[in-house]
């Protein structure tokens, strides 16, 4: 139990009262502090340290460690979130009800916790699935007749419905790792074989049917093309059935990695023809929106080579970056200001859960927002204690389910609820200037104002932050990430 001192005076309710009102961020009585101050360290997590009043009026020339303006506004924020994997819901399940309850009110619910407004899926297996599966394993059935989610049902379906219970509007959107294998040349799920990457699982996939970067292992051919098009419709389709409505596409995860995994290549070229020619119109026909990606290389000239083609180009409404695609992501932006642009897969660490992620994922999320992303989604929402795949990977997640029936949320998880518990869906980015830069600051449709900021050294420091005129002083502990929320009570 946090400990609160008490605000002189106040009964016990009106100082719940008041801790919920600085943790929802809500407008309250003028008798409440303007701004709260929320922090994470290695030790703590999510500790209100205490109200930060502003000092009156500074002159224009008074020096600050941060300046913010809240009329240098950047890109529009769409919201955070996660993603539906099936390891995801099958360690939540080993918890009791009252505990499945508890996690999903805290990530999904309005004003609770995280938050969460809008969250990946994928379009059959990958690498964090129970095993290999399709929709349609039946080789040659162009016609998609014995397409079918039944897969889904004991593991998709009931997470994303339990999600939806507590947030109804909660935009999913969804790329496969594979299609279909009787789709692609090898005849595998998989791109690479285990060997080849000295990997704990053995795949079954021979060296001689191994995939590589920069060839096309999808058929590229009309039938097949015009299949999985239909594949992906069938596929909105379906979920619309079960009252799940697909926002967005994008047409292959990671389409330049050869993995262990369910993995697919494709040429930059080959995917903008299918765009273009297939899915492009498939999905128009359903009001689904076409993404490209999802991007993991540092090269921006297979984006262009989509978004400059005169069919494609018409269908593509966004992209999406991950890995090392975040090193693309700059040029991006500069090129195509207009162009909205998602991170879609936060690197996943190594099953450790550390202090050291959490200060990865920070860096990784400063990366994105000052480069013009305006959604950012994490990848596992849920593992099992030491995070490993079916393919033998470790990685890290929001929540790990211990083997006593326990769980705690993960240092990663503070890090993505410090931005995203606060900042509002429309939210905009704000410019910041000033010497120290550690900072993220957002402007919310209420102009209340969003400040996120680490103090990564060893000891305790002051800042100086100066919004609409005032300064803030906030007291940093050491090695920590910080919140100041100024609500707007004019």
């Amino acid at each position: 139990m946090k400990k609160v001192r008490m605000i002189a005076g106040a009964s016990c309710l009106q100082a719940g009262m008041f801790i919920l009102l600085a943790f929802a961020g809500l407008s309250c009585s003028t008798g409440l502090p303007k701004a709260t101050l929320v922090t994470t360290t290695e030790d703590s997590s999510w500790e209100l340290q205490s109200s930060v009043a502003p000092s009156t009026t500074a002159p224009e020339t008074v020096d600050v460690d941060v300046l913010i303006d809240p009329l240098q506004v950047q890109q529009s924020i769409e919201g955070f979130g996660t993603c539906f994997n099936e390891l995801g819901w099958t360690s939540l399940s080993l918890l009791d009800e009252s505990a499945i309850e508890d996690i999903m009110v805290e990530l999904f619910r309005p004003g609770a916790g995280a938050n969460f407004t809008i969250c990946r899926m994928p379009v059959a297996a990958n690498d964090f699935s129970r095993d290999w599966y399709s929709y349609n394993e039946t080789e040659g059935d162009f016609a998609m007749e014995n397409f079918s989610i039944e897969n889904d049902r004991q593991t998709l379906l009931p997470f994303i419905k339990t999600a939806r219970e507590y947030m109804p509007a909660l935009k999913i959107w969804a790329s496969p790792w594979s299609p279909p294998s009787w789709m692609k040349h090898n005849k595998h799920y998989a791109a690479c074989s285990s060997s080849a990457v000295s990997a704990k699982v053995d795949n079954g996939l021979p060296e001689d049917r191994q995939g590589k970067e920069g060839t096309d292992m999808f058929i590229c051919e009309e039938p097949y093309l015009k299949a999985y098009a239909l594949y992906f419709a069938k596929f909105i389709d379906a979920y619309n059935e079960e009252g799940i409505r697909i926002f967005a596409v994008m047409p292959q995860n990671e389409f330049n990695s050869a993995q262990i995994f369910p993995s697919c290549c494709w040429t930059a070229a080959g995917l903008t023809d299918f765009v273009g020619k297939y899915l492009g119109p498939a999905m128009y026909e359903r009001e689904v929106e076409v993404m490209f990606g999802t991007m993991e290389r540092p090269n921006g000239a297979l984006v262009d080579t989509a978004l400059n083609d005169p069919v494609a180009g018409k269908f593509i409404r966004g992209v999406g970056f991950q890995w090392a695609g975040k090193d693309a992501l700059p040029g991006i932006y500069e090129r195509y200001p207009r162009l909205r642009l998602y991170q879609t897969e936060q690197e996943c660490g190594d099953g450790k859960n550390d202090w050291k992620g959490a200060v990865h994922s920070w860096n990784l999320m400063k990366h994105y927002m000052n480069n013009g992303i305006s959604a950012y989604m994490y990848w596992n929402t849920s593992l099992r204690q030491g995070g490993i795949s079916r393919w033998g990977w470790a990685q890290n997640s929001l929540i790990v389910v211990n083997e006593d029936g326990t769980y705690n949320y993960t240092p990663e998880y503070y890090t993505l609820k410090h931005v995203s518990h606060y900042v509002q869906q429309d939210a905009r980015k704000l410019k910041v200037a000033g010497a120290y830069d550690d900072v993220l600051a957002f402007i919310n449709p209420d102009q209340s104002i969003v400040v996120v900021i680490a103090n990564r050294t060893e000891s305790q420091q002051t800042l100086s932050i100066k919004v609409n005129g005032k300064i803030y002083t906030p007291r940093l502990k050491a090695k920590s990430l910080s919140t100041l929320f100024i609500r707007n009570d004019e």
